[in-house]
């Protein structure tokens, strides 16, 4: 189908003509969307789309379950692989992580999120956090928390809740390193344009405008435009 690739601040994206978009942070997030022409014609491990949570965990048959294990199994590629058969608490495998998981993912039920806690439940994504967090114990440990913060404040920018959470020593993105000498063209942005004229897109057209992606964002061909 046909695609269109851009970069919208620390995320790649990539716009179909069918209305499904993929959002990658370079690092350990994807983000699949669907226009609301899809809503209810969809069916897998990432629900059916119908507003509904609580028929997600529809199996290949269309049985509504409550079990994650044998809703996950019924979605298998291929008979020949085996069941799962077991889901294993992270920080019950790895205890010494866990106080140092929930301390961190507090931010997510803190008052730097406060005025986006009444539009989008907060303590998912804190159990989730934790739960990242005391399972990265082999390398990447701040990118497991830091990726699950981002998702929280994704969510949030989404419904136009702009939350400006990184600090330099919380999760920080260093846009300046960008710079060169002398300049000051790239900067940090909590939520960005939802589609601007840059010079990778010098039309300034996108396939489907994405509201408050974070990152880096260079105005530096913005300004000249102006001026000119």
């Amino acid at each position: 189908m046909p695609f269109q690739i851009r970069s919208m601040g620390i995320y790649l994206v990539v716009d179909t003509t069918v209305g499904l978009i993929l959002m990658w942070d370079r690092k350990t997030s994807i983000f699949i969307k669907l226009s609301p022409s899809f809503e209810g014609q969809v069916c897998g491990l990432c629900g059916n789309y119908d507003g509904n949570g609580n028929n997600d965990f529809t199996t290949r048959s269309q049985s509504v379950v409550g079990n994650v294990l044998e809703f996950a199994n019924s979605w298998k590629v291929s008979s020949s692989c085996p069941n799962a058969n077991r889901t294993k608490d992270p920080c019950t495998a790895n205890p010494y992580r866990k106080a140092w998981a929930q301390k961190q993912c507090s931010i997510i039920t803190s008052e730097v999120f406060a005025k986006c806690h009444s539009q989008v439940e907060p303590n998912e994504y804190y159990e989730a956090c934790v739960d990242d967090a005391c399972a990265c114990d082999t390398g990447g440990d701040c990118e497991c928390f830091c990726t699950a913060v981002a998702a929280y404040a994704q969510a949030c920018n989404e419904l136009d809740i702009c939350i400006s959470w990184r600090t330099p020593s919380i999760c920080p993105l260093f846009c300046d390193y960008y710079n060169p000498q002398g300049e000051c063209e790239w900067h940090y942005k909590p939520c960005g344009a939802p589609c601007m004229k840059t010079c990778n897109n010098p039309s300034g057209n996108c396939l489907h405008e994405l509201r408050g992606l974070e990152g880096k964002h260079n105005y530096a061909y913005l300004i000249l435009l102006i001026k000119s």
